[in-house]
């Protein structure tokens, strides 16, 4: 599988089991909404910088949004 698919999964679950629409994740991390929903697509290819922003947001280690 495509790693960017893969991450866009995994953040897509966590997101999820946090509650928040993909706008509210989009405001914890101070991103657009249309950014986050390209990475759940897999469209995007976020930095490591952008994959810590999510991953402290969602309360995850960085590396779980590569498992």
């Amino acid at each position: 599988m495509d790693i960017r698919k893969k991450v866009g999964r995994n953040v897509k679950k966590f997101r999820k089991n946090a509650g928040w629409s993909q706008e509210d994740l989009a405001f914890e991390c101070d991103l657009h909404r249309t950014y986050i929903s390209g990475v759940e697509r897999g469209v995007r290819n976020p930095t490591v910088v952008i994959l810590d922003k999510i991953a402290s947001s969602l309360g995850v280690p960085p590396a779980q949004l590569l498992d």
